[in-house]
């Protein structure tokens, strides 16, 4: 494509996270998103209106067709990730797709065999990677400043399903998959977990729980972290609300992630810690312009996001001066700026290596996936074999 036109997007899925990607992309200033797949005709072409997006699909498949879109965005439920995806690299198009990759691993291998003979840039929208002090912890633990890593922690904790009335696709298997909290949100803090410390999963001793074993599914969709006065049958769960995961990581290092959709009180907060033989590093998605750093033999400290006290990569990932948060949305914007920086280099035949998550490290999550409800099922530790993560 001619590097003076913008990057034409289509987006498959007009939900809540559909909106976070066209806002982010409209950021980047050289992708024009020109299209955008809603539940059906009716609801694309009103959503697509009060998105100001001049064309309006009411199936995934009319949009992959549209011969003038160069790259597609897959948030639709995750059931259409697969197919989607599939369906897009047969046609030519860059593909950047939601976690889950696919619904089993099965399907994120045969999606990864497909992307990589094609040529075409596929990434997966592990965004938590692109918050700055995020590359700085990255930074320094490369560096050797925390020594040996010995432990990483903490989890991922919501509320917006802590309700019997709190219904979403992702509470039922056959649109989410057979992990939901795990899946869901437990995925972004497994991936984070290795690419902070560049260390792979290789065994996993997990507990899931459910609390709330019936819901109130209401008679019609209704929109991701909505909530409405309607008509409601009971329908029983299949997935969990919880999860504790103990993990093996490397050689030595240990693991523990807990995560929860029915945490009052807690709304998005991923906390993560890396204890080392030389010192420690926390963060805090609630808190995200902080970044612990804890010693032995002085006093802690606290760096609070300012580019001129960062290493690089963080520096260059962050996009405004000291005193100025960043927060969810800029990573987002970050993690597509890497993605089409990278096609309008030229992509993989640029000669570099992606600098963002692709359908290797979707992979990675399923193969994880997978150990995950083989060990809850059997209540004994399952070895897994992983990609190795990115140098």
């Amino acid at each position: 494509m001619a590097m003076h036109m913008p990057i034409r997007v289509g987006v498959i899925g007009a939900g809540f996270i559909g909106p976070t990607h066209i806002e982010s992309l409209r950021r980047l200033g050289y992708v024009s998103v020109d299209a955008l797949v809603g539940r059906d005709q009716a609801s694309a072409e009103r959503k697509a209106a009060g998105l100001f997006i001049p064309k309006a699909y009411g199936n995934y498949g009319d949009l992959i067709a549209d011969s003038a879109i160069d790259a597609i965005h897959i948030c639709s439920p995750n059931r259409e990730h697969y197919p989607a995806a599939k369906a897009a690299l047969a046609a030519g198009k860059h593909v950047i797709c939601e976690k889950p990759l696919g619904m089993t691993s099965q399907e994120s291998a045969e999606l990864v065999s497909i992307a990589e003979a094609s040529k075409l840039v596929h990434a997966v929208t592990f965004n938590i990677r692109f918050y700055p002090l995020i590359q700085q912890m990255r930074t320094m633990i490369q560096r050797g400043d925390l020594g040996a890593i010995y432990m990483v922690h903490g989890g991922f904790w919501q509320d917006w399903l802590l309700l019997d009335t709190d219904y979403n696709w992702r509470v039922e298997s056959e649109h989410g998959g057979a992990l939901r909290a795990v899946g869901d949100i437990g995925s972004h803090w497994i991936d984070l977990a290795q690419f902070i410390t560049g260390l792979s999963v290789h065994r996993v001793l997990a507990d899931l729980a459910t609390f709330l074993p019936v819901r109130q599914k209401p008679d019609r969709a209704l929109d991701t972290f909505s909530t409405g006065d309607v008509p409601r049958t009971p329908q029983a769960m299949d997935t969990e609300d919880a999860a504790s995961v103990i993990l093996r990581l490397g050689e030595h290092t240990r693991g523990l992630m807990q995560v929860s959709q029915v945490s009052a009180g807690r709304k998005c907060r991923l906390a993560i810690e890396v204890n080392g033989s030389r010192g420690s590093l926390a963060w805090d998605a609630e808190r995200p312009n902080e970044l612990w750093i804890g010693h032995r033999d002085r006093p802690n400290e606290l760096l609070i996001k300012d580019p001129a006290l960062m290493d690089e990569p963080a520096r260059s990932i962050a996009r405004y001066p000291g005193g100025h948060a960043e927060g969810f949305p800029d990573s987002h914007t970050a993690i597509n700026r890497a993605i089409y920086d990278y096609i309008r280099a030229g992509g993989y035949n640029s000669g570099t290596s992606p600098a963002f998550p692709t359908f290797v490290d979707g992979h990675r999550e399923n193969l994880i996936a997978d150990a995950v409800l083989e060990s809850a099922r059997d209540s004994r530790w399952i070895s897994v074999d992983v990609p190795p993560i990115n140098p």
